[in-house]
């Protein structure tokens, strides 16, 4: 099984913070005198998977309304997403993440009723590049180069401390059959795209590299990513392979269709078909 989790639409602004917002509010984009000026707006859209007897998360997003103070108990996370199929955060057994931008990996932890950090998935190892850790730790306490792009570990650490988190060192790696985590770097020096084959289909979860179905045939990230040369290459790269092998693409930020069938048309442009899943 195979299946797209979403937390919502968001507000994110130049200087890395998100809001919640009403998605009506893309019904009038060109009357709307913030958004896409001083604001952009996106998905944030986890993945679950269930391969080899395993209970897989990559990426659990913000995690807004975890934290027991928090005033968001109404709003979507990847918890009450869980809940819709009666999967709970105890089942859990791999936390995968693409990298460690906040928006991507906050939702790996929340604070209890004593104040005190909790891992979100009690019974889960989580994975992460090596390389992006290293940087990662190089960019606390600074203003990030790019616009939008930050990194917050304060809770992060105790998952460290209690050693709960795995290191990779690889470029390619496979936790377990069924699932190749690739270094890609670009976005960010360690990030990863997970490439997943379930039975005789093949999907590609490809996080930031290509956050959005806009983002097939226009590359709109130069001011975000820590290396466009590189995500440029690497994402052609991908994508030609993808499209030989008939894969599923899921996106991460999309507003509109959030996956689907790649394939090329008669202008060599990226299509999708209709989503699919597994």
């Amino acid at each position: 099984m195979i299946e797209q989790l979403s937390e919502g639409f968001f507000e994110i602004f130049e200087d890395g913070t998100f809001q919640k917002m009403d998605p009506a509010r893309l019904d009038n984009v060109s009357e709307d005198t913030s958004l896409g000026k001083y604001s952009s707006a996106l998905g944030i859209d986890p993945l679950l998977i269930q391969l080899s007897g395993k209970t897989i998360v990559i990426d659990p997003g913000l995690g807004w309304g975890l934290d027991h103070t928090s005033s968001y108990h109404d709003t979507s996370s990847v918890v009450t997403n869980l809940d819709i199929f009666e999967i709970s955060p105890e089942d859990v057994d791999l936390v995968i993440l693409s990298h460690l931008h906040y928006d991507h990996m906050a939702g790996c932890t929340y604070v209890d009723e004593n104040q005190k950090t909790q891992a979100t998935f009690p019974n889960a190892r989580y994975l992460v590049h090596k390389e992006e850790f290293d940087y990662a730790l190089t960019q606390t306490g600074t203003k990030y180069h790019s616009k939008g792009a930050l990194y917050n570990l304060d809770e992060f650490y105790k998952l460290i401390a209690e050693k709960r988190v795995d290191f990779i060192s690889q470029s390619i790696f496979s936790p377990l059959q069924g699932i190749s985590l690739i270094k890609t770097g670009g976005h960010t020096p360690g990030h990863l795209i997970a490439k997943i084959i379930d039975e005789e289909e093949i999907f590609y979860f490809l996080g930031d590299l290509v956050p959005t179905e806009y983002h097939l045939n226009h590359y709109a990230m130069k001011q975000i990513d820590y290396d466009p040369v590189q995500t440029k290459k690497t994402k052609r790269f991908v994508l030609n392979n993808a499209t030989e092998e008939n894969a599923t693409l899921f996106f991460y930020h999309s507003l509109f269709q959030k996956s689907g069938r790649i394939s090329l048309n008669k202008k060599n442009q990226f299509t999708l078909s209709q989503p699919s899943s597994s």
